[in-house]
């Protein structure tokens, strides 16, 4: 057992971006944490556990279900590993600021070598909750503002779209509960929802992605094949979500992203937070 066994829980948590709850779920399923208990009983975690951890979403993230991501990560020695030279720490206002410059000056390859520089510090849920969207919330507000054109924030957007969706390669595959995510007809925003499915995906979901603008009877065929858990759907305006009253009287069903909070629609779960708490949510 590691010998540098010092960190409670909550600094587990914030040290690799991974929620207590899933932490804890991760350590009762799979085993996946090996604690020591301090003289007062406490449940005490290494440096290890931390690589332990990491490892477990990088697995995820290449498209693995949890269960398969803990059975290889219990396999591999259990190391820390190296400490990186040369890499500045995750830094989320900085790292903000570098994609939005190579963004908005239509720079695409920086912008990649900035996302891929990220990637390797920071999990996919930090990514996401402060990084992804927490700048994409920013680019519609300086757009509506008229500081941006509409020229750069397509630009931004498509190539964010890009890596998103390069990211969810695979989440279909596993054995965990099953996801339908539609945005309705209509909507075209479909960035968030994304972001949700893939910190959806790394707590073990499979993922059927019909993106944006999908009809109401594609939305009812696609949930009578797949038969899905939850059917998710994520729109600006309240009035597409309102027209789906009837998949909610046979399917599990949840709304996202601003037209939720106001739609007039029975049955239904909400989902107002930001897509890593809200897939948290759904999860537990």
């Amino acid at each position: 057992m590691a010998g540098d066994a010092h960190l409670r829980i909550g600094e587990l948590s914030r040290r690799s971006g991974v929620s207590v709850e899933l932490l804890r779920a991760w350590e009762r399923r799979y085993g996946l944490l090996r604690p020591q208990r301090s003289a007062g009983g406490l449940r005490l975690y290494s440096s290890v556990d931390v690589e332990r951890v990491r490892a477990m979403q990088r697995h995820m993230t290449q498209g693995l279900a949890a269960r398969e991501a803990a059975a290889l990560v219990s396999q591999a020695p259990a190391e820390a590993a190296p400490a990186r030279t040369g890499a500045p720490p995750f830094d989320p206002p900085r790292a903000r600021a570098e994609l939005g410059d190579a963004l908005e000056a239509f720079d695409e390859p920086r912008a990649q070598a900035v996302f891929d520089a990220l990637l390797a510090v920071a999990t996919l849920d930090a990514l996401l909750s402060d990084v992804v969207m927490p700048y994409l919330h920013d680019l519609g507000d300086r757009w509506e503002r008229g500081e941006l054109s509409i020229a750069q924030e397509h630009f931004a957007s498509n190539v964010l779209r890009g890596r998103l969706l390069g990211l969810a390669r695979g989440w279909g595959r596993g054995e965990g509960p099953r996801a339908l995510l539609a945005c309705p007809e209509g909507e075209r925003h479909d960035l968030a929802l994304i972001a949700f499915g893939l910190a959806l995906r790394e707590r073990g979901w499979r993922i059927d992605y019909l993106g944006p603008d999908t009809p109401v009877e594609s939305l009812e065929e696609a949930a009578r094949r797949t038969d899905p858990s939850v059917v998710v759907l994520s729109a600006v305006r309240r009035e597409p979500l309102e027209q789906l009253v009837g998949l909610a009287t046979r399917h599990r069903v949840a709304i996202a992203g601003p037209g939720a909070a106001g739609a007039r629609v029975q049955g239904v779960e909400r989902l107002t937070t930001d897509p890593v708490t809200a897939a948290e949510r759904l999860a537990t």
